[in-house]
Protein backbone atom coordinates (compact mmCIF):
# COMPACT_ATOMS: atom_id res chain seq x y z
CA UNK A 1 0.00 0.00 0.00
CA UNK A 2 2.82 2.42 0.92
CA UNK A 3 6.46 2.25 -0.09
CA UNK A 4 9.22 4.80 0.40
CA UNK A 5 12.51 4.14 -1.38
CA UNK A 6 15.71 6.10 -0.80
CA UNK A 7 13.97 9.26 0.43
CA UNK A 8 16.25 12.26 0.94
CA UNK A 9 15.09 15.62 2.27
CA UNK A 10 17.03 18.64 3.53
CA UNK A 11 16.04 22.02 4.87
CA UNK A 12 18.61 24.68 4.08
CA UNK A 13 21.85 22.80 4.85
CA UNK A 14 20.40 20.35 7.36
CA UNK A 15 19.84 16.82 6.02
CA UNK A 16 16.76 15.39 7.75
CA UNK A 17 16.05 12.25 5.74
CA UNK A 18 19.11 10.53 4.26
CA UNK A 19 17.79 7.56 2.35
CA UNK A 20 14.68 6.33 4.13
CA UNK A 21 13.27 2.98 3.03
CA UNK A 22 9.89 1.95 4.47
CA UNK A 23 7.27 -0.49 3.26
CA UNK A 24 3.74 -0.78 4.66
CA UNK A 25 1.52 -3.65 3.56
CA UNK A 26 -2.21 -3.25 3.00
CA UNK A 27 -4.04 -3.44 6.34
CA UNK A 28 -0.81 -3.21 8.35
CA UNK A 29 -0.28 -0.85 11.28
CA UNK A 30 3.26 0.56 11.26
CA UNK A 31 4.57 2.84 13.99
CA UNK A 32 7.68 4.93 13.33
CA UNK A 33 9.55 5.84 16.52
CA UNK A 34 12.42 8.25 17.01
CA UNK A 35 13.53 11.23 19.01
CA UNK A 36 12.35 14.82 18.68
CA UNK A 37 13.73 16.34 15.49
CA UNK A 38 14.55 12.96 13.96
CA UNK A 39 12.36 13.60 10.91
CA UNK A 40 9.25 11.58 11.77
CA UNK A 41 6.82 14.36 10.83
CA UNK A 42 8.80 15.06 7.67
CA UNK A 43 8.43 11.40 6.71
CA UNK A 44 4.67 11.55 7.32
CA UNK A 45 4.34 14.68 5.17
CA UNK A 46 6.00 12.82 2.29
CA UNK A 47 3.40 10.06 2.52
CA UNK A 48 0.53 12.53 2.21
CA UNK A 49 2.28 14.55 -0.49
CA UNK A 50 2.79 17.75 1.48
CA UNK A 51 6.52 17.45 0.82
CA UNK A 52 8.36 16.06 -2.20
CA UNK A 53 11.65 14.20 -1.85
CA UNK A 54 14.88 15.52 -3.31
CA UNK A 55 15.77 11.93 -4.13
CA UNK A 56 13.81 8.69 -4.01
CA UNK A 57 10.19 7.72 -4.60
CA UNK A 58 6.98 7.57 -2.57
CA UNK A 59 4.54 5.01 -3.93
CA UNK A 60 0.95 4.81 -2.70
CA UNK A 61 -1.16 1.93 -4.00
CA UNK A 62 1.17 1.50 -7.02
CA UNK A 63 1.20 5.24 -7.84
CA UNK A 64 4.40 7.32 -7.63
CA UNK A 65 2.92 10.39 -5.97
CA UNK A 66 5.95 12.58 -6.75
CA UNK A 67 4.73 12.59 -10.35
CA UNK A 68 1.21 13.77 -9.47
CA UNK A 69 0.01 17.31 -10.05
CA UNK A 70 -2.13 19.12 -7.45
CA UNK A 71 -5.36 17.58 -8.78
CA UNK A 72 -3.84 14.12 -8.56
CA UNK A 73 -2.62 14.76 -5.02
CA UNK A 74 -6.08 15.95 -4.00
CA UNK A 75 -7.57 12.70 -5.31
CA UNK A 76 -4.99 10.77 -3.27
CA UNK A 77 -5.79 12.78 -0.14
CA UNK A 78 -9.46 11.84 -0.43
CA UNK A 79 -8.34 8.28 0.33
CA UNK A 80 -6.10 9.36 3.22
CA UNK A 81 -7.13 10.58 6.66
CA UNK A 82 -4.76 12.27 9.09
CA UNK A 83 -4.94 12.92 12.81
CA UNK A 84 -2.69 15.89 13.53
CA UNK A 85 -0.68 16.22 16.73
CA UNK A 86 -2.75 19.15 18.01
CA UNK A 87 -5.96 17.91 16.31
CA UNK A 88 -5.78 21.08 14.13
CA UNK A 89 -9.46 21.93 14.43
CA UNK A 90 -10.75 25.14 12.86
CA UNK A 91 -11.63 27.51 15.71
CA UNK A 92 -14.34 29.26 13.68
CA UNK A 93 -16.23 26.04 12.89
CA UNK A 94 -18.31 23.94 15.25
CA UNK A 95 -17.62 20.24 15.75
CA UNK A 96 -19.75 18.81 12.96
CA UNK A 97 -18.46 21.41 10.50
CA UNK A 98 -14.89 20.40 11.42
CA UNK A 99 -15.66 16.71 10.97
CA UNK A 100 -17.40 17.33 7.65
CA UNK A 101 -14.80 19.73 6.25
CA UNK A 102 -13.48 17.26 3.66
CA UNK A 103 -16.97 16.26 2.60
CA UNK A 104 -17.94 19.91 2.17
CA UNK A 105 -14.88 20.58 0.05
CA UNK A 106 -14.79 17.44 -2.08
CA UNK A 107 -18.42 16.35 -2.50
CA UNK A 108 -21.76 17.84 -3.54
CA UNK A 109 -23.49 16.72 -0.33
CA UNK A 110 -25.88 19.09 1.41
CA UNK A 111 -25.09 20.42 4.88
CA UNK A 112 -27.81 18.16 6.28
CA UNK A 113 -26.21 15.07 4.72
CA UNK A 114 -22.76 16.11 5.92
CA UNK A 115 -24.02 16.70 9.46
CA UNK A 116 -25.62 13.23 9.52
CA UNK A 117 -22.31 11.62 8.54
CA UNK A 118 -20.42 13.77 11.05
CA UNK A 119 -22.73 12.66 13.86
CA UNK A 120 -22.20 9.01 12.84
CA UNK A 121 -18.41 9.36 12.85
CA UNK A 122 -18.47 11.19 16.18
CA UNK A 123 -20.46 8.32 17.66
CA UNK A 124 -17.87 5.90 16.29
CA UNK A 125 -15.16 7.66 18.31
CA UNK A 126 -17.31 7.75 21.44
CA UNK A 127 -18.75 11.28 21.22
CA UNK A 128 -22.45 12.06 21.20
CA UNK A 129 -24.28 15.34 21.57
CA UNK A 130 -21.20 17.47 20.89
CA UNK A 131 -21.73 18.27 17.23
CA UNK A 132 -22.86 21.85 17.94
CA UNK A 133 -20.01 22.72 20.30
CA UNK A 134 -17.06 24.91 19.35
CA UNK A 135 -13.46 23.63 19.68
CA UNK A 136 -12.87 26.02 22.60
CA UNK A 137 -15.49 24.09 24.57
CA UNK A 138 -13.69 20.75 24.20
CA UNK A 139 -11.07 19.07 26.37
CA UNK A 140 -7.79 17.91 24.87
CA UNK A 141 -8.99 14.33 24.63
CA UNK A 142 -12.26 15.39 22.99
CA UNK A 143 -10.36 17.45 20.42
CA UNK A 144 -8.26 14.40 19.53
CA UNK A 145 -11.41 12.32 19.05
CA UNK A 146 -13.04 15.01 16.91
CA UNK A 147 -9.84 15.09 14.86
CA UNK A 148 -10.06 11.33 14.45
CA UNK A 149 -13.73 11.57 13.41
CA UNK A 150 -12.68 14.09 10.74
CA UNK A 151 -9.89 11.77 9.59
CA UNK A 152 -12.36 8.92 8.96
CA UNK A 153 -15.24 11.03 7.61
CA UNK A 154 -14.46 10.20 3.98
CA UNK A 155 -13.84 6.52 4.78
CA UNK A 156 -10.18 6.52 3.75
CA UNK A 157 -7.98 3.56 2.86
CA UNK A 158 -5.03 5.01 4.80
CA UNK A 159 -4.92 6.65 8.22
CA UNK A 160 -1.92 8.68 9.36
CA UNK A 161 -1.34 9.63 13.00
CA UNK A 162 1.05 12.41 14.05
CA UNK A 163 1.94 11.87 17.74
CA UNK A 164 -1.63 10.77 18.60
CA UNK A 165 -1.14 10.67 22.40
CA UNK A 166 0.99 13.79 22.89
CA UNK A 167 -0.41 16.14 25.53
CA UNK A 168 -2.85 13.61 26.98
CA UNK A 169 -2.90 12.05 30.44
CA UNK A 170 -2.11 8.30 30.55
CA UNK A 171 -5.75 7.19 30.76
CA UNK A 172 -6.91 9.36 27.85
CA UNK A 173 -3.81 8.33 25.87
CA UNK A 174 -4.80 4.70 26.33
CA UNK A 175 -8.35 5.51 25.22
CA UNK A 176 -6.97 7.05 22.02
CA UNK A 177 -4.83 3.95 21.47
CA UNK A 178 -7.96 1.79 21.81
CA UNK A 179 -9.73 3.98 19.25
CA UNK A 180 -6.85 3.61 16.80
CA UNK A 181 -7.10 -0.18 17.11
CA UNK A 182 -10.87 0.02 16.71
CA UNK A 183 -10.55 2.10 13.53
CA UNK A 184 -8.18 -0.41 12.00
CA UNK A 185 -10.39 -3.39 12.84
CA UNK A 186 -13.68 -1.75 11.86
CA UNK A 187 -12.57 0.16 8.76
CA UNK A 188 -9.79 -2.22 7.58
CA UNK A 189 -7.43 0.68 6.96
CA UNK A 190 -3.68 0.77 6.51
CA UNK A 191 -2.14 2.84 9.33
CA UNK A 192 1.09 4.73 9.86
CA UNK A 193 1.70 6.47 13.18
CA UNK A 194 4.70 8.42 14.39
CA UNK A 195 5.38 8.68 18.11
CA UNK A 196 7.98 8.70 20.86
CA UNK A 197 5.46 7.14 23.28
CA UNK A 198 6.59 3.53 23.55
CA UNK A 199 3.50 2.41 25.48
CA UNK A 200 1.39 3.61 22.57
CA UNK A 201 3.74 2.11 19.98
CA UNK A 202 3.66 -1.34 21.58
CA UNK A 203 -0.14 -1.28 21.79
CA UNK A 204 -1.13 -0.14 18.30
CA UNK A 205 1.66 -1.50 16.08
CA UNK A 206 1.97 -4.63 14.02
CA UNK A 207 5.42 -3.38 13.05
CA UNK A 208 7.72 -0.80 14.63
CA UNK A 209 10.45 1.02 12.69
CA UNK A 210 13.01 3.35 14.26
CA UNK A 211 14.18 6.49 12.47
CA UNK A 212 17.63 7.67 13.52
CA UNK A 213 20.17 9.89 11.75
CA UNK A 214 17.87 10.16 8.76
CA UNK A 215 17.42 6.43 8.05
CA UNK A 216 15.40 3.50 9.33
CA UNK A 217 17.90 1.61 11.50
CA UNK A 218 15.58 -1.12 12.82
CA UNK A 219 12.27 -2.70 11.91
CA UNK A 220 10.40 -5.56 13.53
CA UNK A 221 7.41 -6.78 15.48
CA UNK A 222 6.80 -5.33 18.93
CA UNK A 223 8.47 -8.36 20.51
CA UNK A 224 11.49 -8.07 18.21
CA UNK A 225 11.91 -4.39 19.07
CA UNK A 226 11.44 -5.02 22.80
CA UNK A 227 14.15 -7.70 22.71
CA UNK A 228 16.57 -6.04 20.31
CA UNK A 229 20.28 -5.95 21.08
CA UNK A 230 20.83 -2.77 19.04
CA UNK A 231 22.25 -0.27 21.57
CA UNK A 232 20.65 2.76 19.89
CA UNK A 233 17.19 1.21 19.86
CA UNK A 234 17.61 -0.09 23.41
CA UNK A 235 18.54 3.34 24.72
CA UNK A 236 15.50 4.91 23.06
CA UNK A 237 12.87 2.36 24.08
CA UNK A 238 14.19 2.32 27.66
CA UNK A 239 14.29 6.12 27.81
CA UNK A 240 17.89 6.34 29.06
CA UNK A 241 19.95 9.53 28.79
CA UNK A 242 23.18 7.52 28.62
CA UNK A 243 24.14 5.55 25.55
CA UNK A 244 25.13 6.03 21.92
CA UNK A 245 22.41 8.64 21.24
CA UNK A 246 23.95 12.05 21.88
CA UNK A 247 21.72 14.65 23.51
CA UNK A 248 22.76 18.14 22.46
CA UNK A 249 23.54 20.51 25.30
CA UNK A 250 23.82 17.83 27.98
CA UNK A 251 27.25 16.93 29.28
CA UNK A 252 28.05 13.39 30.39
Amino acid sequence: MIELKGIHKSFEEKAVLRGVDLKVEKGESVVVIGGSGSGKSVLLKHIIGLLKPEEGTVTIDSTDISRLDEDGLNELRKKTGMLFQSAALFDSMNVWENVGFGLKRHTSMTDREIKEIAVQKLKLVGLTGVEGLMPSELSGGMKKRVGLARAIAMEPDILLYDEPTTGLDPIMADAINDLIIKMREKLHVTSVAITHDMRSAYKIADTIAMLYNGVIIARGTTDEIKNTSDPVVRQFIEGRSTGPIIIEGIER
